[in-house]
């Protein structure tokens, strides 16, 4: 892989926009509507990917300063020296953001470009301006960034949201928080060396390991409804599956929270997500 290159993919966080691209063909499926062709749905994914990356670019660009103190963080391209850390990336990526905003409405309609910003916004401004730094609540408030990208996908369906694609956008909701603790139970030491109140470094590891375990309940709880509400047995397959396992993994968790038995945790989270978005699209499929 070329550097520069390498070094775009870790500044625009590819990884996680080629996720919420994913969520929003998910969001598209589990809202059947208007039929899109190979070529407008891959769009749709295009500019859900370039609205993660803009907000994606702006966490980085204001994050610096805590980015140093952290090793996970501490080879991120402006710190490194391989991309300069000048103001002319918040003009690049405030095109970005307005580029795919601007297409999407034009293509689809104005409530695809409104969830686009909004995505954008609560992960760019609200999580990584106002809370990060404030409040372990901030990936609670700041996860309706993935909410926004199934409700971009539902949209470009139909602009008339249904209750699959509604409960799919809560799934996500409940899933993020999760997810990122167990990671910050992994990584506590850099959390607490940054001073970002992460909940692990508020509440101690034992019990953010308990909250996790209450909100994997909560979310496999709530990841089966979309089966009541339409979709099928496929779904529900792939929802009791993954939530089963991210519900053991938990668990295990909770016995003895380490930071191998957190990323255990946060791989479980994953796998439970992937499940659920393949069984969207097969069970529209097929």
């Amino acid at each position: 892989m070329i550097p520069v290159f390498a070094q775009l993919v870790n500044l625009f966080k590819i990884r996680i926009g080629l996720l919420m691209a994913v969520t929003a063909m998910a969001g598209y499926a589990a809202n059947p509507g208007a039929e899109l062709g190979l070529w407008p749905l891959l769009a749709l994914a295009v500019f859900v990917l370039v609205a993660s990356a803009s907000a994606g670019a702006f966490n980085q660009y204001v994050e610096c300063d805590i980015d140093r103190l952290m090793a996970r963080t501490a080879n991120r391209p402006f710190l490194s020296g391989a991309l300069p850390h000048h103001p002319l990336w918040l003009l690049v990526i405030a095109l970005l953001l307005g580029g795919a905003v601007v297409l999407a409405t034009w293509m689809f309609n104005w409530t695809v470009g409104l969830y686009l910003f909004l995505g954008a916004f609560f992960y760019g401004v609200v999580y990584t301006l106002w809370l990060k730094r404030r409040t372990p609540l901030n990936i609670v408030i700041g996860g309706l960034s993935g909410s926004f990208a199934v409700l971009a996908g539902a949209a470009a369906a139909n602009s008339q949201i249904g209750a699959d694609a509604l409960l799919l956008a809560l799934v996500l909701f409940l899933w993020t928080p999760p997810h990122f603790w167990a990671l910050a139970i992994a990584l506590h030491k850099d959390y607490e060396n940054a001073g970002v109140p992460m909940l692990p470094v508020v509440r101690g590891d034992p019990a953010a390991a308990r909250i996790i375990l209450a909100n994997t309940l909560l979310l496999g709880a709530v990841s089966v409804l979309p089966y009541f509400a339409g979709m099928g047995a496929i779904y529900l397959l792939g929802a009791a599956i993954g939530s089963g396992y991210f519900i053991w993994r938990a668990l295990k968790l909770v016995q003895a929270p380490s930071p191998k038995t957190a990323m255990q945790c946060f791989f479980a989270s994953l796998v439970q997500l992937s499940l659920i978005l393949l069984a969207v699209f097969l069970d529209r499929a097929l």
